[in-house]
């Protein structure tokens, strides 16, 4: 009998949603579902995968999510940035009303995941996706295996220094301009410039800024976990952005520890089409089946 999996792209602004069969590969079924409540983006996704049947789901989300197999609150989304969102059950929702088994990770775990697969599933590197979009986060995965058990990184949150040149206010609801995701995320470049981040010149000096921003924060991952490859991904920064990254990443390291090839360790994202997410789903999902 045939199989197939679900994927969930849970995000601030969209829910991805897709059907894979799990023997040819072939995605046989996709959606965008607008975010707006809980109760009205949820049911739409029911929907989707009643019409849609899969054995397994996996879900990639924004957060914070709760992945406490002990928790009270495991699979739901805790206490988010996005409003009306907070203590969102998702895990236990689709089960119940699917009737098949759900894996619930964050949004860059999946994107990690699927980097990690699409890069040949190297258990002797490590992998961190970090995401620079709506909101900033990282994942990683260490010898094929996320890094956190009963909770996930919020690496977007680490504090960071401002810039001396930076007099923005910051675009986080929790850390003001204290964090990486208050910023460098998406919302900043219009709070910086008034202009939003699609309609900016590429030569706007507010990517500069970012850009050094996202050294900063890949810098201080790198010190603590120390990883192979570190992929950027997310719309607030493009291919033509990571030399300045790089450029920056390499001046806060003066030479400290080895990085070896920079052009190798700080990338763009090879799953096409922003696809990370969703492919590591799939197979998350097809895990669930075995």
């Amino acid at each position: 009998m045939t199989q197939f999996v679900g994927s969930i792209e849970a995000g601030g602004t969209k829910f991805v949603l897709g059907v894979q069969n799990v023997e040819s590969g072939e995605t046989v079924a996709t959606k965008r579902v607008p975010t707006t409540t809980p109760a009205e983006t949820l049911e739409a996704c029911r929907d989707f995968f009643k019409e849609n049947p899969v054995n397994a789901l996996a879900i990639g989300s924004f957060g914070p999510i709760d992945i406490n197999p002990n928790s009270k609150t495991f699979g739901y989304i805790t206490k988010t940035p996005k409003p009306g969102w907070s203590n969102t059950e998702l895990k236990g929702y689709f089960e119940r009303e699917l009737g098949v088994p759900a894996v619930l990770t964050t949004d860059v775990n999946a994107s990690c995941y699927g980097e990690y697969i699409a890069r040949g599933r190297d258990n002797e590197k490590t992998y961190l996706y970090i995401t620079i979009g709506t909101g900033v986060g990282a994942g990683a995965i260490q010898q094929g295996h996320f890094i956190g058990y009963t909770n996930h990184s919020e690496m977007g949150h680490m504090r960071i220094p401002k810039r001396a040149d930076d007099n923005y206010e910051g675009g986080c609801p929790f850390h003001g301009d204290a964090c990486g995701e208050g910023l460098t995320a998406g919302p900043t470049l219009k709070g910086r410039t008034g202009i939003s981040g699609e309609d900016l010149d590429r030569d706007n000096p507010v990517f500069d800024l970012i850009s050094y921003y996202v050294a900063e924060m890949l810098y201080n991952i790198y010190l603590t976990i120390r990883p192979d490859v570190m992929v950027v991904g997310g719309s607030v920064l493009n291919e033509g952005d990571m030399p300045t990254v790089r450029k920056y990443f390499k001046e806060m390291n003066n030479d400290y520890v080895e990085v070896g090839n920079v052009d190798e360790l700080i990338v763009r994202p090879i799953v096409p089409n922003n696809g990370s997410a969703v492919l590591g789903c799939y197979e998350m999902a097809k895990d669930l089946l075995k």
